[in-house]
């Protein structure tokens, strides 16, 4: 193993168990803060590596440089919501939405060349599998139409977009090591186990269940906490 692929998959490794951490502790809290600065940081870190690996070798891993270049902008992004200077949206939002939009037409291409070809699939990797990506792509950039047009967004809303753009970078970081390319350098009967899928599912359902409690009403105090409001 090179020490290029080492790096990814040890800020992979730290960037998922950082994740976790702060998706069970106390939002606000001291813990929980710290625990997504290191999130944040080995996201982006594991993220451009693995965009710049799958560039490298698209043949086989292709899919590595959209989910990179996805997971880049969704945490960025999320992690800018919660800064105060993005409550107004300026020209950090704007990079990261020019991004969205590329890696959303380069998947969008990529997922209709793997429908028309003969083995319904493009370097290994089937049309849904890019399609997939797209929608999470073309949802950050819905969300990013509404930011501007509401000129910033705040409270509830705000944390809203936070937890879900830092839950997705998660869910893409989790799904690379435990059922993605990284699941090739685990033994083949945890891989044929189905037991590689259970982290997306529990981060799919715990984010699920904070969006229902902040739609709901619940966490004022949190959501004022983890944002700084009075």
């Amino acid at each position: 193993m090179s020490l290029f692929n080492l790096l990814h998959i040890l800020a992979g490794t730290v960037a998922v168990l950082a994740g976790a951490v702060a998706l069970c502790v106390a939002k606000g809290s001291s813990t929980h803060r710290l625990a997504g600065w290191v999130f944040g940081c080995s996201m982006l870190i594991t993220a451009a590596l693995g965009a710049l690996l799958g560039l490298i070798k698209y043949e086989q891993l292709l899919i590595t440089f959209y989910a990179g270049g996805l997971a880049c902008y969704l945490v960025a992004s999320g992690w800018l919501t919660v800064r105060p200077s993005a409550v107004v949206p300026g020209w950090r939002e704007a990079c990261m939405t020019t991004l969205a939009v590329a890696m959303a037409l380069g998947l969008l291409f990529t997922g209709t060349l793997a429908l028309c070809s003969a083995a319904g699939s493009v370097h290994g990797f089937a049309a849904e599998d890019y399609f997939l990506l797209a929608v999470m792509a073309s949802i950050g950039i819905v969300g990013d139409i509404k930011l501007y047009r509401r000129g910033g967004l705040v409270g509830r809303e705000r944390l809203a977009r936070h937890l879900w753009r830092m839950c997705l970078g998660l869910f893409i970081a989790a799904g690379s090591l435990f059922t993605g390319p990284g699941a090739r350098a685990l033994p083949a009967a945890l891989r044929e186990s189905g037991l590689l899928a259970l982290p997306e599912l529990l981060i799919a359902l715990t984010v699920l269940f904070w969006l229902v409690k902040l739609r709901l009403g619940g966490g004022r105090a949190a959501v004022s906490k983890a944002l700084g409001e009075q």
